[in-house]
């Protein structure tokens, strides 16, 4: 099993519209493609939020192909939503994880 995690941080000032796009908008999108078994979403905390807060959402993949598969046909479709939607007022790493236990 796989998780594969997207680190955000987004502007103070939009921050609860983007909270509500991610849950109403987002989220639902990535896990209609079907390659996502589940998701967490939360909020890092003991960071310094001057420039806004930092999520983190974790999308579990039950096999490694099931996350290449959102690669290759909807990550560059979903991602570049997000910029039109929110230009420059976020930035995001991504990491991929196996869980152990």
């Amino acid at each position: 099993m796989l998780i594969y995690n997207v680190t955000t941080k987004i502007e103070a000032s939009l921050a609860q519209q983007w909270l509500l796009w991610m849950q109403t908008e987002h989220i639902p999108a990535v896990m209609a493609t079907g390659c996502f078994t589940d998701y967490k979403m939360v909020r890092l905390l003991d960071l310094d939020e001057s420039e806004g807060p930092t999520y983190a959402t974790q999308y579990t993949a039950a096999e490694r192909g099931d996350y290449e598969d959102y690669l290759q046909r909807y990550a560059v479709d979903l991602r570049d939503a997000a910029f039109k939607r929110w230009g420059n007022s976020f930035i995001s790493f991504r990491s991929l994880m196996e869980v152990i236990a």
